[in-house]
């Protein structure tokens, strides 16, 4: 059996901001009534946390709920615990009209952190990015130049970005050009 790799492979930029793949990492999306009280002690006894409201991001010790939709959330875990996490969801809401699939494999998931993470973002994605504008627990589901990515960002001022696994070179490249030293325009401190 072949062993578990990110597309990145542990790649890391540093420059205005520090851009790296975050490892393997679980995902699971789950759809359903999120307002049922079974679908949020599901999400409770999975991972610790309820649900975020709309364009939010809930973080927790390894783990995270992201508002996707109004009946969708993707659910952060580890990578070796989805089937568990998969399991204990649908013990949870068992009779509900709900879906839980593992996407661990198909997402690439990065960190952006630094100084110059806002701006970073911000020349790649029609988001108002500016502290005022976008504070810890946002989250967005946007277009990052020509690929559609999420990111939501975090109490340490670290970026969380999701996109396709199939497009992962591309959104670390670009970004890694967003992030060249002498690029600053200075925008956003």
């Amino acid at each position: 059996m072949s062993e578990a790799v990110t597309p990145l492979n542990g790649a890391r930029f540093e420059g205005l901001a520090t851009i790296e793949d975050a490892g393997l990492t679980g995902m699971i999306t789950l759809r359903g009534d999120l307002s049922s009280k079974e679908v949020k002690a599901a999400v409770q006894n999975a991972v610790g946390l309820d649900i975020p409201a709309q364009r939010q991001a809930l973080s927790g010790q390894g783990t995270a709920v992201l508002w996707m939709s109004p009946d969708e959330l993707l659910l952060i875990c580890a990578y070796d615990g989805v089937a568990e996490t998969i399991a204990t969801l649908e013990e949870a809401v068992k009779g509900q009209h709900f879906l839980a699939v593992n996407v661990s494999d198909a997402r690439t998931y990065l960190h952006v952190s630094g100084a110059g993470a806002r701006e970073t973002l911000a020349k790649l994605c029609p988001v108002d990015l500016s502290e005022a504008a976008f504070t810890p627990g946002m989250f967005r589901r946007t277009r990052m130049a020509q690929v559609p990515a999420a990111f939501w960002l975090d109490e340490a001022g670290t970026f969380h970005l999701i996109c396709f696994r199939s497009v992962a070179d591309y959104a670390f490249n670009l970004l890694k050009t967003a992030a060249l030293p002498g690029g600053d325009v200075g925008v956003y401190g």
